[in-house]
């Protein structure tokens, strides 16, 4: 079958997981990077759709996803669920550990993990809600990044959300200008990369 755009479905979030990590090194496969292939998706896709399903649409074809969108509609209310309800499991399962000093990075997102804490921003209050979106290579230049954004644009819309924002790597070139295109703009520049706003 043709590539379709459609809401997430529990069944879906396997291949979400694979999905990051294939693209999680600013774009490229970060298979690489991490010794624990879900590290990198239990911080950045895995709990999206468990805290509000209605926000995280998937592309997907008869071989299965090949990209999705999550977000949330409103970030510290995501920040304090996590807290809650997402952290404490995966805190016990991934004790703090040194460096291996093998190349891999799975002890920089278990640090994550166990210092993440939601800080007051003022850009939540004119962009309360984030994103995270990743297309594998064969999704690419379809125009389903941008159907993605649209179909989470809808629906934050429809709740009333003002705004949207996401953070970029700044290695990650291509990924900001398709973020440009679609009508995001630069808001802060980081050492790290830079943070994109959208007005919905």
């Amino acid at each position: 079958m043709a590539a379709v755009l459609r809401p997430y479905h529990p069944s879906d979030l396997a291949a979400m997981y694979r999905i990051c990590l294939l693209t999680g090194a600013a774009g490229g496969d970060a298979t690489h990077l991490y010794r624990n292939p879900d590290l990198l998706a239990h911080l950045y896709a895995g709990p999206y759709p468990v805290a509000d399903p209605g926000l995280t649409f998937v592309v997907a074809d008869d071989e299965g996803v090949l990209g999705y969108v999550v977000g949330t509609a409103d970030t510290p209310t995501f920040d304090a669920w996590l807290e809650a309800h997402w952290w404490p499991t995966l805190r016990a399962q991934h004790p703090v550990g040194e460096d291996p000093g093998d190349g891999t990075e799975d002890h920089v997102l278990v640090r994550r993990i166990h210092e993440w804490a939601g800080s007051p921003d003022e850009l939540d209050d004119r962009y309360p809600a984030h994103l995270h979106i990743d297309l594998l290579p064969r999704a690419q230049g379809q125009g389903w990044g941008r159907r993605l954004i649209e179909a989470l644009a809808d629906a934050l819309r429809a709740r009333g959300v003002t705004g949207l924002h996401l953070g970029v790597d700044a290695r990650n070139t291509g990924a900001i200008a398709f973020y440009e295109r679609v009508g995001f703009r630069r808001e802060r520049t980081h050492d790290w990369g830079a943070t994109l706003v959208l007005d919905l």
